[in-house]
């Protein structure tokens, strides 16, 4: 009798452990964002996740720079701020292996004046102010390029700048993301995300000239190279590029932002 019990007892510890196999498991992902609406994507990408298990920490940093470093210093596990290009650039500024996961959606950014209403009537001396870091700035110009404001005097690729312009007399004044709405106070024409202009009082629908997006700037999921395949970054994934996500971006966001999955 007591050999019958022993083998039910081992039987139902056999299969406990096969019923539970994240018990051990590594289930806490650490994801950093700092921003609206990203990190209510986040939030909603921790809803999903725990009904698999998962524990998701939204962990709140300073600025984008520390959202990477931390990222990099493996501190967390991945962050969700920012497009392959910007995440590119400080790779090679700091020896980093940062990679994208999973593209989530597009900003709708374009340019914003206190000045004038129409592109047609900015002045030849027009203060215009853009991005300080290569992806952004490129960003701007072809959009720029596209309205017929700027001429470019090379073959780009996503990588203008302003000295592959050709003479205007424009005065260029090259900003910080996080200080764009300081300058839609200061100068005739500002580069914006919707993230940042809405604090303002501004929508994309109030800009006088918007990208066409090929989707190369998609905001995207990012991990490291060393933990990209690991279990818990491809759940986060796909809670990421979930139902409830897109749901999130087209029922409440459709204004701003376009889901990129």
């Amino acid at each position: 009798m007591m050999k019958k019990i022993a083998i039910i007892v081992t039987t139902l510890l056999v299969l406990a452990g096969c019923s539970t196999p994240k018990a051990t498991a590594d289930t806490k992902i650490r994801v950093a964002s700092h921003v609206e609406p990203m990190t209510t994507v986040v939030e909603i990408a921790k809803e999903e996740l725990a009904k698999e298990g998962y524990e998701l920490e939204l962990v709140p940093v300073s600025d984008n720079t520390a959202a990477n470093t931390a990222l990099q210093n493996k501190e967390i596990d991945a962050n969700f701020f920012q497009n392959v290009p910007y995440m590119q650039v400080y790779n090679e500024g700091n020896d980093a292996n940062l990679v994208g996961i999973t593209a989530v959606y597009d900003a709708k950014v374009g340019f914003y004046s206190k000045t004038v209403s129409d592109l047609k009537d900015l002045p030849d001396n027009a203060k215009i102010a853009i991005p300080n870091d290569a992806p952004n700035q490129a960003r701007a110009l072809e959009i720029l390029r596209a309205e017929g404001i700027v001429e470019i005097d090379r073959e780009t690729n996503h990588d203008a700048s302003l000295k592959d312009l050709k003479p205007n007399n424009y005065q260029w004044v090259e900003v910080a993301l996080l200080t764009l709405n300081q300058a839609y106070e200061e100068v005739d024409l500002v580069f914006n995300y919707p993230t940042y202009i809405k604090s303002v009082g501004l929508t994309p629908k109030d800009a006088l000239a918007l990208e066409k997006s090929d989707g190369h700037y998609a905001i995207t999921l990012v991990a490291r190279e060393d933990n990209k395949d690991e279990e818990k970054i491809q759940k986060l994934k796909e809670a990421m590029n979930s139902e409830a996500v897109r749901k999130f971006l087209t029922e409440k966001n459709s204004e701003t932002l376009v889901p990129s999955f």
